[in-house]
């Protein structure tokens, strides 16, 4: 059996709650979590604790005792990526595989670093939305896409990965350019392509997770994400973990920190287009 330490800014949240069962169930036990860290217990709900406790997981006092305990290793805080850094300094450094919980990083210049990082000390790495690996996105992988529309729930600031992960695997990681045409209530951004290509994406309450497309052609197909890409999403994180190749290309993660964060600055100045910053490692 290989095993998984998780370090998280406080340990009773959702990924942290679900994440161990659904390892252990795809990989038939072979992969278990086994440890964990928390930096600050949760500020509504169990202590780190009561956490493991509840959850038959060791905890342990420093990130360097999952690190030396563990094969493989998940950076948690899925809505808190301003501790992304902090907690990913030193299993960046370890040369285990290691995993970052969406969203990846606050900004460019962190996700910058953060692969700068593991690329230095020869630790795979990689992050990603659960929403790449959605069964009925494949439709739209490979086609000649003009006009990509995204729709999904939940707020700008820790949902807007999940909209952005699927526009940039679909339509490339060099958007140029980044334009707010939403409201306060309906934050909606549109991308920009140097050829030209665009992708709009909205955040509608209540509303599933959905692309429609149109391709150069003029071919039209939507769908709706109604499968468990959740557990589409473990099958990767598990083979990624069994051969210490990431499933996403770094350039499309960094793309979609860039776009996350040029998109804020954005709805600040609704209706014109900000440049975004060529998405590059050098």
């Amino acid at each position: 059996m290989k095993t998984i330490g998780f370090i998280d800014y406080y340990l009773d949240e959702w990924h942290a709650n679900k994440y161990p069962q659904w390892i252990a169930d795809a990989s038939g036990g072979e992969l278990k979590v086994t440890c964990a860290y928390g930096l600050a217990d949760a500020p509504a709900g169990r202590t780190n604790a009561d956490w493991a406790r509840d959850m038959d997981i060791e905890l342990l006092g420093s990130i360097e005792e999952v690190i030396e305990r563990c094969d493989y290793l998940i950076v948690l805080s899925p809505d808190h990526p301003e501790y992304h850094e902090e907690l990913a300094q030193r299993p960046l450094r370890s040369g285990k595989p290691t995993y970052i919980d969406k969203t990846f990083a606050p900004d460019r210049e962190t996700a910058l670093r953060l692969f700068q990082l593991a690329e230095q000390h020869g630790t795979p790495l990689f992050s990603s939305s659960a929403l790449r690996f959605a069964p009925e996105y494949k439709e739209a992988a490979g086609k000649p896409i003009d006009m990509l529309f995204s729709q999904g729930p939940g707020r700008y600031s820790n949902y807007a990965v999940h909209q952005l992960e699927p526009i940039v695997m679909l339509m490339g990681a060099n958007p140029d350019r980044i334009m707010s045409i939403g409201t306060e209530q309906t934050p909606s951004l549109l991308v920009g392509y140097p050829d030209g290509r665009q992708a709009v994406m909205a955040h509608l309450q209540g509303g599933p997770f959905r692309l429609a497309w149109q391709e150069k052609d003029g071919q039209a197909s939507a769908q709706t994400a109604e499968a468990d890409f959740f557990a589409s999403f473990i099958e990767h994180l598990l083979q990624f973990f069994q051969t210490g190749r990431p499933p996403v290309d770094s350039a499309e993660t960094i793309a979609i920190m860039t776009c996350i964060e040029y998109g804020a600055q954005a709805m600040a100045q609704p209706h014109q287009w900000i440049a975004l910053p060529a998405t590059t490692r050098e």
